[in-house]
């Protein structure tokens, strides 16, 4: 934004080929890149809970640019967590070691839908905007900043589980018993990311990617109804908003991992994200044929294919990148880098992109 007098932008390719313009190569960057693979990072939580790196804008600035001075990328991503929005809405979140989060309090039935809040969002999670605006300015335009949030459907499965699960099954039994409730959480949650998503952009985010991670737990009726609406309404809205307001758009991307073509092809029909990121199991040409011209793909290596032979590693990202093609791509792995990665495999994976 003007008021925060921005360093000038010196590689915007990610951005070009999210609108579908051309580029001089392929642009890359890796989800989770910013973490538990680099030493540099764990040197940091050795010092800091998970939470309070979220929380403090120079921590999280900081390692938001870890990767950015190591690697050779073409965007960063502001370090942060899908669950600071159940935090801002009133549950306890915990990161314990060996398990992930977890949420001591869950939503058991209805009747504790009345234990959530609707945050002021610029002073909840006022932290995430102050580090997206630091990391902007420490940034100089090197290259530009991806801003965040869970979808619903996702942040509703952890709020109900208590949370990660292989299953599921607590929350998509809600689909079930509680149709309306459900929708009720739904749209509370969506409202929040809406705020949450206006937020980040007018401190500084240049892109904005909606992780639903959980979309592998939906069939196709249940991702139309209780995913695809409310993805469609967070867009809609995050664009009015800001043309309200003066403020330039910016492109959306939307990762349904584990969402079926069908699901996939519903998102890409409607054309309300400019990106669609694709999980590893998807074949490039199927999805390229099936999603159409008119949408920006991303995606989707293996993140276990990192841990080959780092030739190996270079020859499956050029491979990638010949399947999907130049145009209206972004290269990517198909989930978030695991954490013992190699670091000379990250090189390879950006040097077979880059080279391709």
């Amino acid at each position: 934004m003007t008021e925060h007098k921005f360093p000038q932008l010196k590689n915007d390719r990610i951005l070009r080929a999210a609108r579908g313009e051309p580029v001089d190569r392929v642009p890359v960057w890796v989800m989770r890149q910013a973490g538990r693979y680099l030493p540099e990072f764990q040197e940091v939580r050795a010092r800091h809970d998970f939470f309070t790196v979220c929380q403090t804008s120079a921590l999280a600035s900081q390692v938001t640019l870890q990767p950015i001075l190591r690697f050779d990328l073409d965007a960063s991503i502001i370090f942060s967590d899908i669950l600071v929005i159940p935090q801002a809405m009133g549950l306890k979140v915990e990161m314990v070691a060996g398990i992930g989060p977890v949420l001591p309090q869950p939503l058991i039935n209805p009747s504790d839908l009345a234990r959530l809040v609707r945050p002021n969002v610029e002073e909840a999670l006022k932290y995430v905007g102050d580090a997206i605006t630091l990391t902007r300015h420490k940034l100089d335009g090197k290259v530009p900043l991806i801003g965040f949030s869970g979808a619903p459907w996702t942040l509703m499965g952890y709020m109900i589980q208590g949370g990660g699960s292989s299953t599921m099954a607590k929350a998509r039994s809600w689909l079930y018993k509680y149709p309306e409730d459900s929708h009720k959480l739904l749209q509370m949650i969506t409202d929040v990311i809406v705020d949450y998503l206006i937020m980040q952009v007018k401190a500084g985010a240049q892109l904005l990617q909606v992780f639903e991670s959980n979309g592998d737990y939906l069939d196709d009726t249940l991702f139309t109804n209780y995913s695809f609406k409310y993805l469609k309404q967070i867009s809609k809205r995050v664009r009015e908003q800001l043309k309200k307001e003066n403020i330039p758009e910016v492109p959306m991307i939307v990762f349904p991992k584990g969402a079926t073509m069908k699901s996939l092809e519903i998102l890409a029909k409607d054309q309300s994200y400019e990106v669609i990121g694709l999980d590893w199991t998807i074949d490039p040409a199927e999805a390229r044929k099936c999603l159409g011209p008119n949408v920006t793909l991303q995606g989707n290596m293996d993140p276990c294919a990192m841990y080959s032979s780092q030739d190996e590693i270079v020859d499956r990202a050029q491979k990638m990148v010949v399947k999907f093609g130049k145009d209206r791509y972004i290269a990517n792995l198909g989930h978030g880098i695991l954490p013992d990665t190699p670091i000379p495999s990250m090189q390879a994976f950006i040097k077979g992109v880059h080279t391709a």
